[in-house]
């Protein structure tokens, strides 16, 4: 066991960054960072960073103020990971690291353009944002001389590849689960992305409260809300009503995470984060009721938002944008510039197409469009 006072608070099966499984290029360690705080700074300094605060979430970047981009969404989840980490004694810091890089991987327009580019890249692999958030950090993102990516630890990798159902440690031995910290970035993913959603779907008016009152987690939430304001919630203006109301839903999603998860940890008899990897499922996660709950939300939110006209069409209009801005580039490769270009005989012109169009922020992918259409119509 780490005798690293850092480490003090951390529970047996946590992943210590003194057990790191280290980096594909060896690296000086840090005379008073560890290697996974080193890893968030390296995520938070990256170019792939910094555009996030140019993409979709739900709705198109610039549609309004007060509607969450990636980069909102990503701090967000960064945030419920690092509490939940901390009430279950887990590693704060690897926590907040694959939160924040979780996402790196997303295209312009949100989903949408994920399918659009799934769709151009058939049989040539596909496209999966997963995937791509690994290719960022590994591959794409030119922070060091050294080497190509951020050469990011071992542990915040496996963290980026939460959907592969075996995963490998260097050594070349394979385990079923990843650590409980990767687990928990994931599901905290999950708690940002609906909640967060269900607060811009009524700002725009899509989504009704009234509604939304036949569901049994908005309901439990409104009433818990309406106890904590010992009545006042009727009178409060509606934005801080509504978020009063979400404040209250997060709260229980997040005390119900960390009981049951701590349960399943204790059931378990896991004592160690070789363990917990070894174990044949995954141990953080919601009560059967929570979970009933959360599916019941999720239905709602496709069905009355997420394909709702106002969010869809402009998305697949943005799509087209997106395809045209594509096939520029599969035409006219030089329009890549060096750096890509450089990539094609390693890999296939697609793929690298793919990379460029993927890294772009909603407007600059707009702007392509607006002068490509331009330079034909000259």
């Amino acid at each position: 066991m780490s005798t690293d006072p850092r480490e003090a608070f951390l529970a047996p099966y946590a992943q210590r960054a003194s057990e790191s499984s280290g980096r594909l290029q060896s690296e000086k360690d840090h005379p008073f960072r560890t290697c996974f705080q080193r890893d968030r700074d390296r995520i938070i300094h990256g170019t792939s960073f910094r555009r996030l605060d140019g993409k979709t979430q739900v709705f198109l970047n610039g549609s309004g103020d007060h509607y969450r981009t990636r980069l909102t969404h990503t701090i967000e989840v960064a945030s419920i990971g690092r509490t939940v980490a901390r009430a279950l004694r887990l590693n704060e810091d690897l926590v907040e690291a694959i939160a924040l890089a979780h996402d790196l991987g997303h295209p312009p327009f949100g989903h949408s353009g994920e399918k659009t580019l799934d769709r151009l890249l058939k049989g040539h692999g596909g496209f999966d944002h997963n995937d791509q958030s690994l290719r960022v950090v590994e591959l794409l993102e030119e922070s060091y001389p050294q080497h190509r990516g951020l050469n990011l630890s071992h542990e915040v990798l496996e963290g980026l590849r939460k959907h592969h159902l075996e995963l490998v440690q260097p050594d070349g031995t394979s385990h079923p689960s990843p650590s409980l910290e990767a687990q928990v970035a994931n599901v905290a993913d999950e708690i940002a992305y609906y909640s967060h959603d269900l607060e811009d779907g009524l700002e725009s008016g899509l989504l009704a409260e009234k509604e939304l009152m036949s569901l049994e987690i908005w309901k439990n939430a409104f009433e818990q809300a309406e106890n904590e304001t010992g009545g006042s919630l009727f009178y409060a203006e509606a934005r801080t009503h509504r978020k009063f109301i979400l404040r209250c839903l997060i709260n229980r999603e997040v005390e119900d995470l960390v009981g049951t998860s701590l349960a399943a940890i204790t059931d378990s008899g896991v004592t160690s984060v070789w363990e917990v990897r070894n174990y044949p499922r995954r141990l953080i996660g919601y009560s059967k009721e929570l979970k009933s709950g959360n599916a019941e939300l999720r239905r709602h939110l496709y069905n009355k938002f997420y394909h709702h006209p106002s969010v869809r069409e402009p998305n697949d209009k943005a799509c087209l944008q997106m395809e045209s801005v594509f096939n520029a580039l599969i035409s006219k490769p030089e329009k890549l510039g060096s750096r890509a270009l450089s990539r094609i005989g390693e890999e296939d012109l697609l793929r690298v197409a793919a990379d460029y169009v993927a890294g772009m922020t909603d407007s600059y992918l707009r702007e392509c469009y607006v002068r490509g259409e331009k330079t034909q119509l000259d």
